[in-house]
Protein backbone atom coordinates (compact mmCIF):
# COMPACT_ATOMS: atom_id res chain seq x y z
CA UNK A 1 0.00 0.00 0.00
CA UNK A 2 1.61 3.54 -0.88
CA UNK A 3 2.26 5.75 2.09
CA UNK A 4 -0.26 7.99 3.54
CA UNK A 5 -0.75 10.09 6.90
CA UNK A 6 -3.37 8.66 9.30
CA UNK A 7 -4.55 11.32 11.83
CA UNK A 8 -6.28 8.64 14.64
CA UNK A 9 -8.60 9.76 16.51
CA UNK A 10 -10.24 7.09 19.45
CA UNK A 11 -13.26 6.86 20.43
CA UNK A 12 -13.31 4.12 23.63
CA UNK A 13 -16.15 1.94 23.64
CA UNK A 14 -18.44 4.58 22.58
CA UNK A 15 -21.61 2.73 21.00
CA UNK A 16 -20.21 -0.80 21.95
CA UNK A 17 -23.21 -3.00 23.09
CA UNK A 18 -21.40 -5.07 24.92
CA UNK A 19 -17.97 -6.52 26.36
CA UNK A 20 -16.51 -9.13 24.31
CA UNK A 21 -14.50 -11.65 26.11
CA UNK A 22 -11.48 -10.41 24.90
CA UNK A 23 -11.75 -6.44 24.96
CA UNK A 24 -11.39 -3.79 27.58
CA UNK A 25 -11.32 -0.67 24.97
CA UNK A 26 -10.39 1.89 26.98
CA UNK A 27 -6.90 -0.04 27.77
CA UNK A 28 -6.79 -1.01 23.77
CA UNK A 29 -7.39 2.53 22.72
CA UNK A 30 -4.72 3.88 25.10
CA UNK A 31 -7.75 6.47 26.17
CA UNK A 32 -9.57 6.37 29.02
CA UNK A 33 -11.59 9.81 28.67
CA UNK A 34 -14.51 10.12 26.39
CA UNK A 35 -13.77 12.32 22.84
CA UNK A 36 -15.19 15.44 22.41
CA UNK A 37 -15.50 17.61 19.10
CA UNK A 38 -12.54 19.80 20.88
CA UNK A 39 -10.39 16.69 20.82
CA UNK A 40 -10.79 15.77 17.02
CA UNK A 41 -10.00 19.67 16.41
CA UNK A 42 -6.92 19.07 18.56
CA UNK A 43 -5.63 16.01 17.08
CA UNK A 44 -6.02 17.25 13.42
CA UNK A 45 -4.04 20.26 14.07
CA UNK A 46 -1.58 18.45 16.19
CA UNK A 47 -1.33 15.92 13.53
CA UNK A 48 -1.09 18.72 10.70
CA UNK A 49 1.54 20.45 11.86
CA UNK A 50 3.57 17.03 12.03
CA UNK A 51 3.55 16.27 8.93
CA UNK A 52 6.01 17.02 6.28
CA UNK A 53 5.20 16.08 2.63
CA UNK A 54 2.15 17.67 1.85
CA UNK A 55 1.86 15.54 -1.00
CA UNK A 56 0.37 12.35 0.57
CA UNK A 57 -3.17 11.15 1.01
CA UNK A 58 -4.23 12.40 4.88
CA UNK A 59 -7.21 10.68 6.38
CA UNK A 60 -8.78 11.12 9.68
CA UNK A 61 -9.59 7.97 11.20
CA UNK A 62 -11.92 7.03 13.86
CA UNK A 63 -10.88 3.71 15.54
CA UNK A 64 -11.79 1.82 18.94
CA UNK A 65 -15.74 1.60 19.78
CA UNK A 66 -18.30 1.06 17.25
CA UNK A 67 -18.77 4.73 15.67
CA UNK A 68 -21.66 4.19 13.76
CA UNK A 69 -23.27 2.79 17.43
CA UNK A 70 -22.79 6.05 19.33
CA UNK A 71 -25.56 8.50 19.42
CA UNK A 72 -26.48 10.46 16.25
CA UNK A 73 -26.20 13.78 17.23
CA UNK A 74 -22.44 13.13 18.32
CA UNK A 75 -21.77 11.08 15.75
CA UNK A 76 -22.64 14.08 13.23
CA UNK A 77 -20.64 16.81 15.50
CA UNK A 78 -17.33 14.48 15.23
CA UNK A 79 -17.75 13.61 12.02
CA UNK A 80 -18.70 17.93 11.39
CA UNK A 81 -15.11 19.05 12.33
CA UNK A 82 -13.07 16.21 10.32
CA UNK A 83 -15.40 17.26 7.22
CA UNK A 84 -14.47 21.15 7.26
CA UNK A 85 -10.65 20.34 6.69
CA UNK A 86 -12.18 18.14 4.10
CA UNK A 87 -13.97 20.97 2.04
CA UNK A 88 -10.52 23.01 3.47
CA UNK A 89 -8.20 20.51 1.18
CA UNK A 90 -6.00 20.11 4.58
CA UNK A 91 -7.61 16.29 4.28
CA UNK A 92 -8.56 13.49 1.47
CA UNK A 93 -11.11 11.59 4.17
CA UNK A 94 -12.57 9.86 6.51
CA UNK A 95 -12.57 6.11 7.73
CA UNK A 96 -14.33 5.22 10.35
CA UNK A 97 -14.67 1.54 12.45
CA UNK A 98 -17.67 -0.19 13.76
CA UNK A 99 -19.68 -3.30 14.26
CA UNK A 100 -21.40 -5.37 11.69
CA UNK A 101 -24.69 -5.26 13.59
CA UNK A 102 -24.05 -1.50 13.43
CA UNK A 103 -24.19 -0.64 10.20
CA UNK A 104 -27.78 -0.21 7.45
CA UNK A 105 -28.86 2.10 4.58
CA UNK A 106 -29.38 5.38 6.90
CA UNK A 107 -25.98 5.13 8.53
CA UNK A 108 -24.19 4.80 5.57
CA UNK A 109 -26.06 7.77 4.01
CA UNK A 110 -24.71 9.65 7.23
CA UNK A 111 -21.28 8.77 6.54
CA UNK A 112 -21.41 9.11 2.86
CA UNK A 113 -22.91 12.94 3.44
CA UNK A 114 -19.61 14.03 5.90
CA UNK A 115 -16.92 12.24 3.27
CA UNK A 116 -16.16 9.33 5.05
CA UNK A 117 -14.65 7.16 2.59
CA UNK A 118 -13.61 3.76 4.15
CA UNK A 119 -15.42 1.48 6.66
CA UNK A 120 -13.67 -1.22 8.36
CA UNK A 121 -15.89 -4.08 9.97
CA UNK A 122 -14.73 -5.95 13.37
CA UNK A 123 -15.16 -9.26 12.49
CA UNK A 124 -12.59 -11.13 14.59
CA UNK A 125 -14.21 -14.47 12.90
CA UNK A 126 -17.12 -16.09 10.19
CA UNK A 127 -17.43 -19.44 12.46
CA UNK A 128 -20.47 -18.33 14.67
CA UNK A 129 -19.42 -21.05 17.55
CA UNK A 130 -16.47 -19.18 18.26
CA UNK A 131 -18.12 -15.78 17.97
CA UNK A 132 -20.33 -16.77 20.42
CA UNK A 133 -17.79 -18.25 22.69
CA UNK A 134 -16.11 -15.06 22.45
CA UNK A 135 -19.62 -13.02 23.35
CA UNK A 136 -19.07 -10.99 20.00
CA UNK A 137 -22.99 -10.31 19.89
CA UNK A 138 -22.80 -10.82 16.04
CA UNK A 139 -23.35 -13.61 13.37
CA UNK A 140 -21.79 -13.78 9.71
CA UNK A 141 -24.86 -13.74 8.71
CA UNK A 142 -24.03 -9.66 9.97
CA UNK A 143 -21.00 -9.93 8.61
CA UNK A 144 -22.13 -10.37 4.98
CA UNK A 145 -25.21 -8.24 4.67
CA UNK A 146 -23.24 -5.23 6.21
CA UNK A 147 -20.48 -6.22 3.87
CA UNK A 148 -22.43 -6.12 1.09
CA UNK A 149 -24.49 -2.80 1.69
CA UNK A 150 -21.07 -1.00 2.51
CA UNK A 151 -20.15 -2.08 -0.75
CA UNK A 152 -23.24 -0.96 -2.58
CA UNK A 153 -22.60 2.29 -1.28
CA UNK A 154 -19.16 2.93 -2.64
CA UNK A 155 -17.44 2.91 0.42
CA UNK A 156 -13.76 1.04 0.57
CA UNK A 157 -14.64 -2.35 2.66
CA UNK A 158 -12.04 -3.03 5.14
CA UNK A 159 -12.13 -6.12 7.46
CA UNK A 160 -10.59 -7.11 11.15
CA UNK A 161 -9.54 -10.59 12.42
CA UNK A 162 -8.40 -12.13 15.24
CA UNK A 163 -6.27 -15.01 15.23
CA UNK A 164 -5.94 -17.13 19.15
CA UNK A 165 -9.62 -16.60 19.85
CA UNK A 166 -10.64 -19.10 22.42
CA UNK A 167 -11.03 -22.01 20.58
CA UNK A 168 -10.52 -20.66 17.83
CA UNK A 169 -7.86 -23.02 15.39
CA UNK A 170 -5.46 -22.41 12.16
CA UNK A 171 -8.22 -24.25 10.16
CA UNK A 172 -10.37 -21.86 11.94
CA UNK A 173 -8.86 -18.88 11.08
CA UNK A 174 -7.74 -19.98 7.48
CA UNK A 175 -11.72 -20.75 6.74
CA UNK A 176 -12.36 -17.55 7.86
CA UNK A 177 -9.81 -15.44 5.71
CA UNK A 178 -11.82 -17.60 2.64
CA UNK A 179 -14.82 -16.72 3.82
CA UNK A 180 -13.75 -12.92 3.96
CA UNK A 181 -12.14 -12.64 0.66
CA UNK A 182 -15.32 -13.89 -0.97
CA UNK A 183 -16.49 -10.73 0.50
CA UNK A 184 -13.94 -8.79 -1.61
CA UNK A 185 -12.99 -6.29 1.06
CA UNK A 186 -10.22 -3.88 0.27
CA UNK A 187 -7.93 -4.03 3.51
CA UNK A 188 -7.67 -6.19 5.81
CA UNK A 189 -6.28 -6.11 9.58
CA UNK A 190 -4.80 -9.29 11.43
CA UNK A 191 -5.08 -8.98 15.49
CA UNK A 192 -3.63 -11.72 17.40
CA UNK A 193 -5.51 -12.39 20.48
CA UNK A 194 -3.60 -10.60 23.74
CA UNK A 195 -5.01 -10.95 27.35
CA UNK A 196 -5.81 -7.62 28.38
CA UNK A 197 -6.35 -6.60 32.45
CA UNK A 198 -9.66 -6.52 33.22
CA UNK A 199 -11.03 -8.82 30.56
CA UNK A 200 -13.10 -12.44 31.17
CA UNK A 201 -10.43 -13.89 29.00
CA UNK A 202 -7.75 -12.66 31.72
CA UNK A 203 -10.51 -14.82 34.37
CA UNK A 204 -10.15 -17.92 31.77
CA UNK A 205 -6.54 -17.51 31.37
CA UNK A 206 -5.85 -17.38 35.23
CA UNK A 207 -7.73 -20.59 35.89
CA UNK A 208 -6.24 -22.34 32.94
CA UNK A 209 -9.37 -22.19 30.97
CA UNK A 210 -7.39 -20.22 27.94
CA UNK A 211 -4.29 -21.10 26.83
CA UNK A 212 -2.96 -18.07 24.18
CA UNK A 213 -1.07 -18.95 20.96
CA UNK A 214 2.57 -18.30 21.17
CA UNK A 215 4.52 -15.55 19.35
CA UNK A 216 5.89 -18.02 16.49
CA UNK A 217 2.67 -19.48 16.38
CA UNK A 218 1.06 -15.80 16.06
CA UNK A 219 3.89 -15.20 13.60
CA UNK A 220 3.38 -18.02 11.36
CA UNK A 221 -0.13 -17.89 11.13
CA UNK A 222 -0.44 -14.42 10.24
CA UNK A 223 2.34 -14.63 7.62
CA UNK A 224 0.16 -17.58 6.09
CA UNK A 225 -2.52 -15.07 6.20
CA UNK A 226 -0.61 -12.72 4.59
CA UNK A 227 0.20 -14.88 1.75
CA UNK A 228 -3.48 -15.64 1.01
CA UNK A 229 -4.99 -12.49 1.00
CA UNK A 230 -2.10 -11.04 -0.96
CA UNK A 231 -2.92 -14.07 -3.68
CA UNK A 232 -6.53 -12.65 -3.92
CA UNK A 233 -4.99 -8.69 -4.19
CA UNK A 234 -6.35 -8.12 -0.83
CA UNK A 235 -3.77 -5.70 1.31
CA UNK A 236 -3.18 -6.55 4.51
CA UNK A 237 -2.81 -3.15 6.22
CA UNK A 238 -1.78 -3.64 9.71
CA UNK A 239 -0.87 -6.68 11.64
CA UNK A 240 -0.79 -6.68 15.51
CA UNK A 241 -1.95 -4.27 17.88
CA UNK A 242 -0.30 -0.71 17.77
CA UNK A 243 2.20 -0.83 20.99
CA UNK A 244 1.56 2.34 23.47
CA UNK A 245 2.64 2.95 26.91
CA UNK A 246 0.01 0.49 28.10
CA UNK A 247 -0.35 -1.94 25.08
CA UNK A 248 3.45 -3.35 25.35
CA UNK A 249 5.75 -5.54 27.36
CA UNK A 250 3.57 -7.59 29.90
CA UNK A 251 7.00 -6.68 32.50
CA UNK A 252 6.36 -3.27 32.42
CA UNK A 253 4.70 -1.55 35.28
CA UNK A 254 1.81 0.13 32.89
CA UNK A 255 0.66 -2.72 30.63
CA UNK A 256 -2.25 -3.95 30.17
CA UNK A 257 -0.96 -7.40 28.64
CA UNK A 258 -0.96 -9.96 30.59
CA UNK A 259 -0.31 -12.51 28.40
CA UNK A 260 -0.04 -13.31 24.55
CA UNK A 261 2.18 -13.41 21.82
CA UNK A 262 3.39 -9.45 21.71
CA UNK A 263 5.91 -7.96 20.89
CA UNK A 264 6.61 -4.55 19.79
CA UNK A 265 7.05 -4.51 16.46
CA UNK A 266 5.17 -8.28 15.48
CA UNK A 267 4.41 -6.62 11.86
CA UNK A 268 8.27 -6.01 11.60
CA UNK A 269 8.40 -10.05 12.96
CA UNK A 270 6.16 -11.62 9.78
CA UNK A 271 7.36 -9.04 7.58
CA UNK A 272 11.15 -10.39 8.45
CA UNK A 273 9.80 -13.71 8.23
CA UNK A 274 8.61 -13.13 4.39
CA UNK A 275 11.55 -11.70 3.07
CA UNK A 276 13.39 -14.77 4.96
CA UNK A 277 11.00 -16.93 2.68
CA UNK A 278 11.58 -14.61 -0.31
CA UNK A 279 15.10 -15.00 -0.35
CA UNK A 280 15.54 -18.94 0.69
CA UNK A 281 13.21 -19.33 -2.29
CA UNK A 282 15.63 -17.20 -4.32
CA UNK A 283 18.54 -19.67 -3.16
CA UNK A 284 16.99 -22.80 -4.07
CA UNK A 285 16.88 -21.81 -7.49
CA UNK A 286 20.55 -21.86 -8.10
CA UNK A 287 21.33 -25.59 -9.25
CA UNK A 288 24.19 -25.28 -7.19
CA UNK A 289 24.79 -25.25 -3.37
CA UNK A 290 26.04 -21.45 -2.32
CA UNK A 291 28.59 -20.75 0.21
CA UNK A 292 28.77 -17.09 0.55
CA UNK A 293 26.23 -14.87 -1.75
CA UNK A 294 25.29 -10.96 -1.75
CA UNK A 295 21.73 -9.27 -1.82
CA UNK A 296 21.27 -5.90 -3.14
CA UNK A 297 18.44 -4.09 -2.03
CA UNK A 298 17.03 -0.83 -1.55
CA UNK A 299 18.04 0.73 1.75
CA UNK A 300 14.74 0.75 3.16
CA UNK A 301 14.52 -3.26 2.75
CA UNK A 302 17.95 -3.61 4.87
CA UNK A 303 16.45 -3.96 8.15
CA UNK A 304 13.99 -6.99 6.65
CA UNK A 305 17.06 -8.75 5.31
CA UNK A 306 18.89 -8.89 8.10
CA UNK A 307 16.11 -9.81 10.31
CA UNK A 308 15.21 -8.63 14.10
CA UNK A 309 18.03 -9.20 15.99
CA UNK A 310 19.48 -10.45 12.99
CA UNK A 311 17.48 -13.48 13.05
CA UNK A 312 17.07 -14.09 9.06
CA UNK A 313 21.20 -13.74 8.87
CA UNK A 314 21.74 -15.93 11.57
CA UNK A 315 19.25 -18.62 10.40
CA UNK A 316 20.31 -18.88 6.40
CA UNK A 317 24.23 -19.50 8.46
CA UNK A 318 22.75 -22.22 10.66
CA UNK A 319 20.38 -23.63 8.69
CA UNK A 320 21.77 -23.45 5.60
CA UNK A 321 25.46 -22.99 5.86
CA UNK A 322 25.06 -19.63 3.84
CA UNK A 323 27.23 -16.05 4.20
CA UNK A 324 24.95 -13.00 3.53
CA UNK A 325 26.91 -9.89 2.07
CA UNK A 326 24.16 -6.94 1.62
CA UNK A 327 24.63 -4.21 -0.49
CA UNK A 328 22.51 -1.25 -1.08
CA UNK A 329 21.67 0.24 -4.17
CA UNK A 330 19.70 3.18 -4.52
CA UNK A 331 18.52 1.95 -8.31
CA UNK A 332 16.43 -0.94 -6.86
CA UNK A 333 12.61 -0.25 -6.11
CA UNK A 334 11.65 -0.74 -2.74
CA UNK A 335 10.91 -4.62 -1.73
CA UNK A 336 12.35 -5.94 -4.67
CA UNK A 337 16.13 -7.50 -4.35
CA UNK A 338 19.29 -8.96 -7.11
CA UNK A 339 20.78 -11.73 -5.37
CA UNK A 340 24.68 -12.68 -6.21
CA UNK A 341 26.19 -15.63 -6.04
CA UNK A 342 29.75 -15.01 -4.73
CA UNK A 343 31.16 -18.30 -3.72
CA UNK A 344 29.27 -21.64 -3.95
CA UNK A 345 30.53 -24.89 -2.13
CA UNK A 346 32.80 -26.11 -4.48
CA UNK A 347 34.56 -22.94 -4.94
CA UNK A 348 35.03 -23.08 -0.88
CA UNK A 349 36.26 -26.31 -0.89
CA UNK A 350 38.88 -25.71 -3.31
CA UNK A 351 39.88 -22.44 -1.36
Amino acid sequence: MSKQYVIPVFVPHLGCPNDCIFCNQKSISGQMKQITEDDVENTIQEFLKSFKDEDLYTEVAFFGGSFTGIDIKLQEKLLKVAHKYIQEKKIDGIRISTRPDYIDKEKLKLLKKYGVKTIELGVQSTNDYILKKSKRGHTFEDVKKASKLIRRYGFTLGHQMMIGLPESTWIDELNTAKDLAKLKPKIVRLYPVLVIKKTELEKEFAKGEYHPITLDQAVERCKELYYFFDSKKITVIRMGLQNTDIISNPENINSQVVAGPYHEAFGQLVEDSIWYDRILNAIKKINTKVAEIEIEVHPENINNIIGHKKENIQKLKELYDVNVKIKQDFSIKPNKFNLNIIKTYKEFLDD
